[in-house]
């Protein structure tokens, strides 16, 4: 499985201007987050872009690319129909071939020599198979995240063949429809915001969209349709998911970032220090 193009969501109203906002990555260089992504994705094998914006956005998220503007191109999800409405907009651009999926607001810092993306391609390559990333996450969080259930069949790799997918369920959803022997109690295995998917997702988000024409499409129920028809695996990367839409989140992602990267020792210098100014009880 060679994948050559990549997929990127960036069009909720709610959300259009994270991947503008600006960080320092892990070398010292001020980027955008849209940047931060796609040249993860870019070191990762990645040679093609598409980048789905709200009408209008396109100028903005242009200037935000960096070096790798040639390969992007820019494609406007003409209403806000949904997640899985977002990504149908990119069938053109994907034609027949496998993809990477990321969303735009989500950084990811790896916990290894590999990045994240790197990772998950390698085990889709592997597997010839769709593999969606995955993250134990507390059941406190399931609310903000599309989370599975299955079975370990890796051995000593974290892969899992996917039996139920469901978007943002309840802890006592997910604890009749996902457990997944082996993890911690009180976590799920929820999404990264990393996806290698078949162009059969294309189809599949068809035909939810003509099922119920008049509702937002999301993307969980047709991963969840993809894992009845057809072998369907997450893998849990050795990394960390930062949601910057989150509360902190962007807050967060930067510390991260800073901590990975060559400047760790001066970070850490400083959050000890503002720590130390913290005002204390009377």
């Amino acid at each position: 499985m060679k994948i050559r193009k990549a997929l990127v969501t960036a069009a909720n109203p709610r959300q259009r201007t994270l991947p503008l906002q600006t960080l320092v990555d892990p070398r010292g260089e001020p980027k955008t987050a849209l940047q931060i992504v796609i040249e993860e994705a870019a070191g990762a094998g990645i040679e093609e872009f598409a980048v789905i914006v709200c009408p209008g956005d396109e100028t903005a998220y242009a200037e935000a690319c960096g070096a790798l503007r040639p390969q992007v191109r820019f494609i406007a999800q003409p209403k806000p129909n949904g997640y899985g409405h977002a990504i149908l907009c990119g069938r053109d651009f994907i034609g027949g071939e496998p993809f990477l999926h990321l969303v735009g607001d989500h950084l990811h810092v790896s916990q290894g020599p590999q990045s994240c993306a790197r990772q998950l391609l390698e085990v889709a390559a592997a597997e010839d198979a769709s593999v969606s990333a995955v993250q134990p996450t507390r059941e406190s969080q399931l609310t903000s995240y599309g989370a599975i259930g299955g079975r370990l069949i890796g051995g000593e790799k974290p892969i899992y063949q996917i039996e139920a997918v469901l978007e943002k369920p309840t802890p006592s959803v997910a604890e009749q429809q996902l457990i997944v022997p082996g993890l911690r109690a009180g976590f799920y295995l929820c999404f990264f915001g990393l996806h290698v998917l078949g162009a059969e997702i294309f189809e599949l988000l068809e035909e939810h969209r003509r099922a119920a024409p008049d509702r937002p499409l999301g993307l969980s129920p047709a991963l969840h349709a993809l894992a009845d028809r057809q072998r369907y695996l997450a893998f849990s990367v050795a990394g960390r998911r930062y949601d910057i839409g989150a509360s902190y989140g962007l807050l967060f992602a930067q510390l991260a970032l800073s901590l990975s990267g060559r400047e760790r020792d001066h970070v850490l210098t400083q959050l000890v220090e503002l720590l130390a100014l913290r005002p204390t009880e009377s």
